[in-house]
């Protein structure tokens, strides 16, 4: 009964936040504007983002075995392979600083090593290919070239680092996962089931947010964002015929129950953060409490402190996926050195206020803390650097 009641109650505020009409409320200001982000971050990435998200991460809890999950991306994983596998995956999710939420949930609490959990956690909405290619086109390409070598040595150096600084948690957390057996298996599935299973779910999240922010760029992005939705039914009727196939009625309960899990951690901290982000910084082109005129005055040239507020002001805002880039360009345009620009896009997507206040919930307050100071203090001295040479 308790369970139903949160059911409700989260269900009655995402079909406020969803459907009221805030826009037309008579006054303007930081109140409105935490509505109005509530209001875009309900129509833009609940349904289409986080949802499948939850279902992923319920998947990997459930049906992903654990050692497997220490064995590959645990503490004494082969590091290139582990590391190499979280650097890059933001190419093929493609997905905002809060949808990568469950996935990191997901595989941190199986067993995955600080390190490449972490390495996944930056690179999954960092790297994302339409959005270099959109920088390189808006920005100059000498910033999306930049962006995206500096988004992937991010995601390894930062992983390394949060390994070595937690070591000794590291060493034990081993310790504790060598009693698994290795290769059990839960539900004697052959792997190849499983591997289409998560694969029909990883197809319905990228194809039914790949956005068409970058049409006009030609060639495939074009072509897929028009079947964007042919694509998406594939992949999700391929993932209902598997169910029905291969799943016992008491695994997708148990499925269900691990994304419920999940949703019912993360939700109510990203909506509690959407809203403190809209007040204090509101939307793009519109005023929260911190006037916009300020963080443009404050990210000229090419100064450390350019570099660090550029770095901490990113590291707070939300940004929904493609959308940093006209925010830069406005800035740039209102006088942001590129060097503060580099800054702001190396940690801007991969971290907000709403992705830590989750973060925080499932590695604990002194590893946000570190990850956060890690993304920061590099994106500030690679936008340093970049504005020094480059600028």
């Amino acid at each position: 009964m308790k369970q139903v009641a949160t059911f409700v109650i989260m269900l009655a505020i995402f079909l406020l936040a969803y459907f009221l009409p805030f826009s037309g409320l008579s006054f303007d200001g930081p109140i409105k504007e935490a509505l109005l982000m509530l209001q875009e971050y309900a129509r833009q990435h609940v349904l289409l983002c986080l949802v499948p998200a939850f279902f992923i991460a319920g998947g990997i809890s459930v049906f992903v075995d654990q050692q497997a999950v220490i064995k590959y991306f645990g503490a004494k994983a082969n590091k290139v392979l582990a590391y190499g596998v979280a650097s890059i995956s933001g190419t093929i999710l493609a997905v905002c600083s809060c949808t990568v939420l469950p996935l990191f949930s997901g595989i941190y609490r199986r067993g995955a090593g600080i390190g490449p959990a972490t390495a996944f956690l930056y690179s999954g909405p960092a790297i994302n290919v339409l959005a270099i290619i959109l920088t390189a086109r808006v920005l100059g390409m000498e910033l999306g070239i930049a962006r995206a070598v500096g988004a992937v040595v991010f995601s390894v150096v930062i992983g390394l680092a949060m390994h070595f600084i937690f070591i000794k948690e590291e060493r034990k957390k081993a310790a504790n996962g060598a009693g698994f057996a290795e290769g059990e298996e839960a539900d004697g599935r052959p792997l190849w089931k499983n591997g289409l299973y998560f694969a029909s779910m990883v197809g319905v999240l990228v194809f039914a947010n790949w956005s068409g922010a970058a049409r006009g760029e030609g060639g495939i992005w074009d072509f897929i964002f028009r079947i964007k939705w042919v694509l998406t039914g594939i992949f999700l009727a391929s993932l209902i015929w598997m169910l029905i196939a291969w799943f016992k009625r008491e695994e997708i309960k148990k499925w269900t129950a691990s994304a419920w899990t999940f949703a019912k951690q993360i939700l109510p901290l990203l909506f509690i953060g959407v809203l403190v982000a809209g007040a204090l910084l509101g939307r793009a082109g519109h005023e929260g409490l911190i006037p916009s005129e300020w963080v443009a005055g404050l990210v000229g040239g090419n100064s450390l402190f350019a570099n660090f507020f550029a770095s901490l002001a990113g590291a707070l805002m939300y940004f929904a996926t493609l959308t940093e880039v006209p925010i830069l360009q406005g800035l740039i345009g209102a006088g942001m050195g590129k060097g503060p620009a580099l800054a702001l896009l190396l940690a801007g997507p991969a971290l907000s206020l709403p992705n830590m206040l989750v973060i925080r919930s499932v590695m604990g307050t002194k590893k946000t803390l570190v990850f956060v100071a890690l993304v920061v203090a590099m994106a500030m001295g690679t936008g340093y650097f970049f504005g020094t040479f480059w600028g």
